[in-house]
């Protein structure tokens, strides 16, 4: 079992849902991914879900919180990347183009966050660890695999994320798509889109994509659970098959499972 207790700077490190009826989502996930889950209390009347495979944490659940749901905000899954040190991250963001919606803040004794909206408005979080690292398992069904950024501005995005994390944001030699591959250090992460698959009055979004060991059957189990599909299971051609979902509550998710490759004899 790949049991991570680190994360490099610059990679995703958790994964987290805001949710209208937290209690309905427990059971969702639960049921699509195999989560079981601990409840942790978050001030007076909330409660923090942290989901697990294992033992080990793989992503988290709240409840909207009121001034959340005046501003419009709907039910969604948010990606966090891990940093050295989250005031001099959150620093450079208003410099870059971006904004600070949220924080520094601590979060108890478990690290210091902020939450931050890029060039286009692609919302995300920063992570400064303490006692908690983030995601501690990868690799097996119902851990994040991927992330993708969905934004009608490349070339800024490009530049904003390059210029915040160090990340190496091209094109694959191998890939005449235009799609950019999102690299940090010597790890591919994640993606972006080239703008012209943005579909329409969709705002730009990060879309964390979830493995799954049968793709097909995964999408269909979403559906008997109440989800909807946005894009139904697809194969990309010497990658997997991946399909994008929105859980009865509508926040956006993706599945994916890699290809099959033939061992090397």
């Amino acid at each position: 079992m790949p049991n991570v207790d680190k994360h490099t700077p610059g990679s995703f490190c958790w994964v987290e849902l805001g949710a209208s009826d937290q209690a309905a989502a427990k059971q969702f996930y639960q049921q699509l991914f195999g989560w079981k889950y601990r409840e942790f209390p978050m001030g007076p009347s909330d409660i923090y879900t942290i989901f697990q495979i294992d033992g080990r944490d793989a992503a988290a659940a709240y409840t909207l919180r009121a001034d959340q749901k005046a501003m419009g905000v709907p039910p969604h899954w948010l990606v966090y990347v891990t940093v050295q040190n989250t005031d001099q991250t959150a620093a450079r963001v208003p410099e870059l183009g971006g904004q600070v919606l949220a924080g520094p803040f601590d979060v108890g004794e478990n690290g210091r966050m902020a939450v931050l909206r890029d060039t286009a408005g692609a919302v995300f979080a920063i992570w400064q660890p303490i006692s908690h690292a983030g995601i501690g398992i990868s690799g097996v069904e119902g851990t994040l695999c991927w992330a993708e950024l969905g934004t009608p501005e490349t070339d800024k995005a490009k530049a904003f994320y390059s210029a915040l994390f160090g990340w190496e944001i091209a094109l694959s030699e191998h890939d005449s798509s235009g799609y950019l591959h999102i690299k940090n250090g010597e790890e591919f992460i994640g993606g972006v889109p080239p703008a012209k698959y943005l579909p329409p009055n969709v705002p730009p979004h990060w879309l964390a994509y979830f493995l799954v060991s049968d793709c097909d059957a995964s999408a269909a189990k979403a559906k008997e659970l109440g989800a909807k599909l946005h894009v139904e299971p697809m194969s990309i051609e010497h990658v997997g098959r991946m399909a994008v979902v929105a859980d009865p509550q509508g926040a956006v998710f993706a599945i994916f499972t890699p290809e099959q490759r033939p061992a090397q004899s």
